[in-house]
């Protein structure tokens, strides 16, 4: 096991939040962290490819408790829950979850939460990388309804693989095997309390785990490396290459503040004709009524293995710039390089051909489908 990350390299003071399970991370050899809601997020403990194998053939374990959720309750909390999003919550029962866009007044995306429905006016919101929780609250402020909106001190790990549902179900019993896809249930594991949910970012079978009580974060992570050593279990950060493949985007790089949901394919999770009022109705009812200007599309570019993209690459067509690139990376399945690229929507047809400049040289691409593999989340599903 590797030494320990020297955290005086990457912080001074107080101002960024560890997770409960940040000292079984350091333990277990993280080499990395990134921060992400003014929390520590491992990157990972192990060349990324070997946990990107490990991920598809047996079962991984990742700290996310940088998923800061906030609740929002009281009386009027599904109307105020659906004001903030374009999604119909009237099918979503207590006890399932779902994922949705928040959408500003021009139609922007705010975040792209995974919501959780706890009680009929009570909801949990999954947030990616932004301060969704000061928005709720200015939104609540002169919304008239009673509403509270509060961040939460839970901690989720997810639990991702194909041997995933093996360590969950010996860990809380046969419940598990009944648990459909954005399902979720609240129980303890001894004395521990927890919150089990059939989701996760990887396109793998998978759960996530929902510490409530963060003075616990070590017990739980012990338990479940415990419960998953007959399966190979092993600590792993995000999978970026097994996301890419599975055409999930990343808040803050594949779809920003800027980014409408018709321009990424997100439209599925817009329903313009909901009867509850919801922010930005009227603009993404002119977007979807004039269509987009730019468009997401996946891309395989040329060339030797590319690794994980730190800056937008610039996407050329006929020697002028058209977009960027917003994720690439090689796929070790698909022995490709894959990834999205914004571009304008004429260029957007498959079998277009672009041209991209990475870091080393200018290399060809070309508009193919996504998502790369497993369109249909069967394997999610499974």
């Amino acid at each position: 096991m590797q030494k320990p990350l020297d955290m005086s390299l990457v912080q001074r003071g107080a101002r960024l939040k560890r997770s409960p399970y940040f000292e079984a991370t350091q333990r277990h050899g993280c080499w990395g962290y990134t921060v992400y809601n003014h929390m520590f997020l491992p990157i990972g403990y192990d060349a990324l490819e070997r946990e990107y194998w490990k991920l598809l053939n047996d079962v991984t374990v990742w700290d996310v408790s940088v998923e800061r959720n906030v609740e929002i309750s009281g009386r009027d909390g599904l109307r105020f829950m659906n004001l903030l999003t374009p999604r119909d919550l009237s099918k979503c029962a207590v006890g399932k979850g779902r994922y949705v866009l928040l959408t500003a007044d021009d139609g922007g995306i705010i975040n792209d939460p995974v919501l959780l429905r706890l009680d009929e006016s009570r909801f949990w919101l999954a947030a990616a990388d932004s301060d969704i929780l000061l928005w709720a609250k200015g939104v609540a402020l002169n919304s008239g309804m009673d509403v509270n909106v509060s961040e939460l001190d839970v901690a989720p790990l997810q639990v991702q693989g194909p041997k995933s549902k093996d360590v969950v179900q010996d860990l809380f019993g046969e419940r598990v095997a009944r648990l459909s896809y954005y399902e979720f249930f609240e129980t303890q594991l001894g004395t521990i309390p927890v919150i089990v949910t059939r989701t996760g970012w990887t396109g793998e079978l998978g759960y996530e785990i929902y510490l409530l009580d963060p003075a616990r974060g070590t017990d739980l992570w012990d338990r479940i490396m415990e419960a998953g050593r007959r399966y190979d279990i092993a600590p792993a950060g995000p999978s970026d290459i097994r996301r890419i493949e599975a055409g999930i985007l990343n808040y803050g790089v594949d779809m920003t503040l800027a980014t409408n949901p018709y321009a990424i394919g997100l439209e599925r999770l817009v329903n313009l004709n909901k009867p509850e009022p919801f922010i930005g109705r009227a603009a993404l009812k002119r977007i979807s009524a004039d269509g987009v200007t730019r468009k997401l599309v996946g891309v395989e570019i040329d060339g030797a293995n590319l690794d994980l993209n730190m800056t937008k690459w610039p996407v050329r067509a006929a020697d002028a710039p058209v977009g960027q690139v917003t994720s690439a990376v090689y796929s070790p399945r698909l022995k490709k390089n894959i990834g999205y690229a914004m571009v304008p929507a004429e260029r957007s047809a498959l079998g277009t051909s672009l041209k991209v400049d990475t870091p080393d040289r200018e290399r060809g691409a070309v508009v193919v489908n996504m998502p790369f593999i497993d369109p249909g989340k069967a394997v999610a599903k499974a």
